[in-house]
């Protein structure tokens, strides 16, 4: 923030930077990173305390004199200059230096200014979606109120929870939350399928009105009034994993591979004159594994070029690579990016339509095909049982307290994150060295293209007349050569108007 308002007044911030919130995020990345936390919790002061200075939510800070946000200011940048030391003595200690100075503090320039760069948007777009979702949403509720014979208010988990399962009788001994009402989350509903058909319009009723809410009419209410842009704000302390976040609008949630998904990506367009450029990267998470575990059969597949999904599949219903037809390879690849996050069986059988018997075998067969990748996965959590800790190629830690749990469900939970916490924080650390070697070079070249977004292993850029094909030199070089892995990084590169087209 500091550094955006300093850019708004042409003041240009050169140097090292040293950022309390990130340098506790790193070595704590499952706590909140407030600066009145952080306090308390290093210096035992309390910002909070409403006899202080400090205690800014009594006031309208603007309505103060400027010797009271002076001294409330600069008590405040006094706390900051106390906890730098100690901070930075425990980075030392924990070994997370190199992490913080050479990716998330040189990270934390470039976001700033893809912050204040933005991105178009298609407004007119929008507004012809919304009449054409707020139709199907018509349309979906009179099917819901006429397949469950009855008026309600479909948006109320109270009363759809009392019409599926006390008028429809849907289950006999339905799931309840914590209040005592019928539980209709999500999972609940997905675990229905099948059962009627009322429970796919009620699915979709809730994608539709949860696209409009959070996308398609509230995108174009947040456009700056002199920009013409979308200003989206990335967390750079939030997600435990390494990844980064973002809100208003939270980007990272867009479902890609639905068709009302793809419409709303369309919305996102480049500006007047300019092109969009997407690159991301191919299966990173598996090619990490691959790397991790170093299965042979894994790298082989990778190394030589071959889809991964046919491999495995292949591998597991032992059949030669030319006989695995589309089914097999849709059970392979739900069996490869579900190690990945730790999936049984039942969660298996779930996800491809088959019995849990069925599952089972194909889980079995795998780790038997793919043995490196089980001892890997039981590596790795017995590493957590030992240090409470696993850490990232890049020795970025996530902190598993309760691997050691008595309870079952806890300490399951807590082994899944211990297979996949490196993984996962190893595409996002990837990731955000490629960011800053593409910041870097834009730069040097003084091209007018610009990074604007980032979505989880995806980068979008404003691509200015004919730099196009420089700057895909320069995506490509410095994507793939951002980690050493055992395998080769594989990046897809698009462009077009809209973020669709070039997605």
């Amino acid at each position: 923030k500091q550094m955006k308002v300093m850019q708004s007044i042409n003041i240009e911030l050169s140097g090292n930077f040293f950022d309390i919130a990130v340098a506790h995020y790193v070595l704590h990345p499952d706590l909140r990173h407030d600066l009145e936390l952080i306090a308390d919790s290093c210096l035992s002061i309390d910002l909070n305390n409403e006899n202080t200075i400090e205690n800014k939510t009594k006031f309208d800070f603007s309505t103060l004199s400027i010797d009271f946000q002076a001294k409330w200011s600069s008590s405040r940048a006094d706390v900051i200059w106390q906890l730098y030391p100690i901070l930075n003595d425990e980075l030392e200690k924990e070994k997370s230096k190199d992490l913080f100075e050479n990716i998330e503090m040189p990270l934390l320039k470039v976001l700033c200014a893809m912050e204040i760069e933005g991105i178009n948007l298609d407004i007119e777009l929008l507004k012809k979606y919304s009449i054409e979702l707020n139709s199907e949403l018509n349309e979906n509720s009179k099917k819901i109120n006429e397949l469950s014979n009855t008026q309600f208010n479909i948006s109320s988990p109270k009363q759809l929870g009392e019409v599926l399962f006390e008028k429809m009788n849907l289950v006999k001994k339905p799931k309840k939350t914590k209040s005592g009402q019928y539980s209709t989350s999500e999972e609940t509903l997905q675990k229905l399928k099948g059962k009627h058909e009322i429970i796919d319009f009620i699915l979709d009723f809730r994608e539709i009105k949860k696209l409009l809410s959070t996308y398609v009419d509230a995108l174009p209410e947040i456009i700056h009034p002199k920009t013409n842009r979308i200003h989206t704000t990335f967390n750079q302390s939030v997600a435990s994993t390494g990844r980064l976040s973002s809100v208003r609008p939270n980007l990272q949630n867009i479902p890609i591979r639905t068709k009302r998904g793809m419409k709303i990506r369309e919305a996102f367009i480049a500006r007047e004159g300019f092109s969009l450029i997407a690159a991301d990267y191919s299966q990173i998470e598996l090619r990490i594994m691959a790397s991790l575990s170093k299965d042979q059969g894994m790298l082989d597949a990778f190394n030589n070029g071959i889809d991964i999904h046919s491999a495995t599949a292949a591998k597991v219903y032992k059949v030669d690579i030319e006989e695995v037809d589309r089914t097999m390879r849709s059970a392979a690849k739900s069996v490869n990016f579900g190690i990945i996050y730790g999936i049984s069986a039942f969660g298996l059988s779930q996800n491809i339509g088959i019995s849990r018997s069925e599952s089972k075998q194909i889980i079995e067969q795998y780790f038997e095909e793919f043995p490196a990748v089980k001892e890997y996965m039981d590596l790795s959590i017995q590493k957590a049982r030992d240090n409470e800790f696993v850490e990232t190629l890049y020795g970025r830690r996530r902190y598993l307290k309760d691997i050691n749990s008595r309870n079952a469900v806890m300490r399951a939970a807590a082994e899944r994150n211990a297979i996949n916490a490196p993984i996962q924080g190893t595409a996002a650390d990837i990731i955000k060295i490629a960011m800053i070697d593409i910041a870097n070079k834009i730069s040097k070249e003084k091209l007018r293209s610009k990074m604007i977004l980032q979505i989880h292993d995806e980068l979008l850029f404003d691509v200015a007349p004919n730099e196009g094909d420089i700057l895909k030199s320069i995506i490509k070089e410095c994507m793939v050569n951002a980690s050493s892995l055992e395998v080769p990084l594989i990046v897809d590169i698009g462009e077009g108007n809209n973020w669709l087209e070039a997605h």
